[in-house]
């Protein structure tokens, strides 16, 4: 990527972001007479810009993953520490971020310990402008995937759990459990050297060639779901969020990078070339017969 296509995808970043903080400032507590959703919500920016400094300087990408997962926790601590109102909406969102984000971040980051690197920087960690734009992506991932919960969690608005909160809390619990057991099932899949070259196709895998994206969208469309009823004016502009992950999963950086690569490995691969053919991109369904 060129110097000035970075600057431009850092510059249209951060009006994204500024438009997020804007919305979800409508209708938030106040702290030291800042809307408390603006102050937590440029907690990802500041840990990723920090970390990018040093990762820049000693060319490693090892600690973007975690920083992603640190961003999330130290976000929602913030929130919980300067909300002086919290109901049980709160805790439960809480939950399920801080859950969600030890279980991925620990697992991202063991990954990329483990196999010594992350392809996808090898270039772009040399580009000074290319590898920023990239840890500022990293901050708005950050603010927008969560900026549903965080306006829930910021917001000075309170109501009792309903029907629609439960059946948030059900797909939030589905989505993960779907995460969690699909990278359990590639993890040891992997580690099996008699499957070395080989790509997966048992397990979740043979419903879905993506079960861990598929898990990944609905526990956020969950959460976005649960932090619903509290939300109201430019707050609903936060609902965004699981859209933007449907999104960036399914069109920018997660199915289609990884289909170009599976492609480039086993493209005239007859048993890939079936395997693609009766699964399911996404979405778990049994494969066609």
């Amino acid at each position: 990527m060129t110097e000035s296509k970075s600057l431009i995808g850092i510059i249209i970043s951060l009006i994204i972001a500024a438009f997020i903080l804007f919305s979800g400032s409508q209708g938030s507590l106040s702290f030291e007479g800042l809307p408390l959703f603006a102050v937590c919500g440029v907690i990802g920016f500041v840990l990723h810009w920090t970390i990018f400094i040093p990762s820049y300087a000693f060319q490693t990408e090892h600690y973007f993953d975690l920083i992603g997962s640190l961003s999330y926790i130290a976000t929602v601590i913030t929130a919980i520490l300067l909300n002086p109102s919290l109901d049980i909406r709160d805790w439960i969102i809480c939950s399920m971020i801080m859950l969600w984000a030890v279980r991925l971040g620990s697992f991202l980051f063991w990954r990329v310990k483990t196999v010594g690197q992350d392809k996808r920087f090898t270039v772009m960690k040399t580009k000074f402008t290319w590898f920023l734009l990239t840890w500022t992506l990293g901050g708005l991932w950050v603010l927008v995937t969560m900026a549903a919960g965080l306006a829930a969690l910021t917001s000075n608005t309170t109501i009792e759990l309903n029907i629609l909160g439960y059946i948030g809390i059900a797909l939030w619990l589905f989505g993960f459990a779907v995460e969690v057991i699909a990278d359990t099932q590639k993890s040891q899949f992997k580690k099996d050297p008699n499957n070395q070259g080989r790509f997966i196709t048992s397990g979740l895998w043979s419903w879905s060639q993506h079960p861990n994206y598929f898990g990944e969208i609905i526990l956020w469309f969950g959460l976005a779901l649960l932090a619903f009823p509290v939300l109201s004016g430019w707050q609903l502009v936060t609902l965004i969020s699981p859209i933007f992950v449907y999104f960036l999963l399914t069109k920018v950086s997660g199915i289609p990078i990884l289909d170009r690569m599976a492609k480039e490995k086993w493209g005239l691969d007859s048993e890939y070339i079936n395997y693609i053919k009766i699964t399911s991109k996404l979405i778990l369904v049994p494969p066609k017969k």
